[in-house]
């Protein structure tokens, strides 16, 4: 059978589908590749669920994706039995130039690496990728699907900064992020939401990574982040919306320095640096202590107040939309945001939050809420298979 990979490349993961080249919207296999660079171990499931038995990884895969990618085609061809026609991957920032997918040649493997500093903790892995199925599969045809094209129509006023000319001239703008995420719940909508689909929605992508999306007519008009995945919410280990200012003190005042300043802002910051504890939210949840609970109510509240930004964007709201490993699986978190936004006519059905069914409103809720797991592996999938029929 003929099939298509898609690819989501990480700093210490490589996630991975199969489907059907011609058919179907349902994986045929899922798999993930975990510890690179340190002690890596693979999984993969069928599309029943079943746990598919994998062949060990070689040594090198601890250090480089060329191993891992030389391990996927005896994987795919020699266990799983089927001919690889493309490969579709995630690439989070994609700048003022990428709109939409597009064929990978040189020109582009060129431009997500100059990329790289608006997305040091993602390009970098998107690249590598990318290079290692160039050299290991030179005539598969691959497809590069960004997160930030679903944002281009964002309006000129969503998108700038107030910063002089000769500084928005060089790109310096909000792209947002989360972009096939986003894509994934559009696309969607319309068989959950019926006519309102159209309507004004927010969409919580809501995991270690955090944005809103502000839908009108199923297309974006604005979004939490902003030229980097620092910007908006309250993330695992970033931030969010932190004033320019902050970031000056600590090079000035506090002499940190911009490596020191980057890892802090990257690594140290969000639900883990006001915790001390964790940046999962599970952990945070189970726990009683004043920090965990610090951490928990600062998420709620900056998703309450974007929530409340995005609904003057958009005029009103019709419907919210949680996704994400939080946004899917975290009731509580759910149940306090809309109890946040209750304002905006938002009422909760307690027992359909609690057992994650799909409408969670209550019958008096003006606002439909949805939880819709994502699927950027799908949108991918699509994309590539869309491109390479062109």
């Amino acid at each position: 059978m003929d099939a298509l990979l898609t690819l989501n490349a990480g700093s210490s993961s490589l996630k991975f589908a199969l489907y059907a080249a011609r058919e179907a919207d349902a994986p045929l296999y899922r798999g993930q590749i975990e510890g690179i660079g340190t002690a890596p171990n693979a999984e993969m499931t069928d599309a029943s669920g079943g746990v598919v038995d994998t062949p060990e990884l070689p040594a090198s895969s601890s250090h480089d994706y060329a191993g891992l990618v030389g391990w996927l085609i005896a994987l795919i061809g020699d266990r799983l039995g089927l001919t690889l026609v493309a490969a579709g991957r995630r690439v989070v920032h994609g700048g003022p130039r990428f709109a939409a997918p597009v064929m990978v040649d040189a020109s582009v493997m060129a431009e997500v690496e100059r990329l790289i500093p608006l997305a040091r903790s993602h390009n970098p892995h998107n690249l590598a990728g990318m290079r290692a199925v160039a050299e290991t599969w030179p005539d598969l045809p691959q497809v590069a699907c960004f997160d930030t094209a679903f944002h281009r129509t964002i309006p000129w006023v969503g998108r700038a900064f107030a910063l002089p000319g000769a500084v928005t001239d060089q790109g310096i703008q909000r792209y947002g992020f989360h972009g096939l995420s986003y894509q994934s719940i559009a696309e969607r909508l319309p068989a959950m939401a019926g006519d309102r689909a159209t309507g004004r929605f927010v969409v919580a992508h809501l995991g270690n990574g955090a944005s809103l999306c502000a839908l009108s007519d199923l297309k974006s008009v604005a979004t939490t982040m902003g030229l980097t995945p620092l910007d908006g919410l309250v993330m695992g280990n970033r931030p969010g919306q932190l004033d320019p200012g902050v970031v000056l003190y600590l090079f000035e005042e506090l002499g940190m320095s911009a490596v020191d300043v980057r890892h802090m802002l990257f690594a140290e910051s969000g639900l883990l640096g006001v915790s001390g504890v964790s940046n999962d939210m599970r952990t945070l949840l189970d726990r009683s202590d004043p920090g965990a609970k610090r951490a928990v109510d600062l998420f709620v509240y900056r998703a309450v107040r974007e929530i409340g930004a995005m609904a003057a964007v958009l005029g009103g709201l019709d419907g919210i939309v949680f996704t994400g490993g939080i946004g899917e699986h975290a009731a509580r978190i759910r149940s306090s945001i809309c109890a946040g936004a209750a304002w905006l006519g938002v009422a909760l059905d307690e027992d359909a939050n609690r057992r994650n069914a799909t409408r969670i409103s209550a019958t008096n809720s003006t606002v439909e809420i949805f939880i819709v797991p994502t699927d950027e592996e799908g949108v991918i999938a699509r994309e590539t298979r869309r491109l390479c029929a062109a």
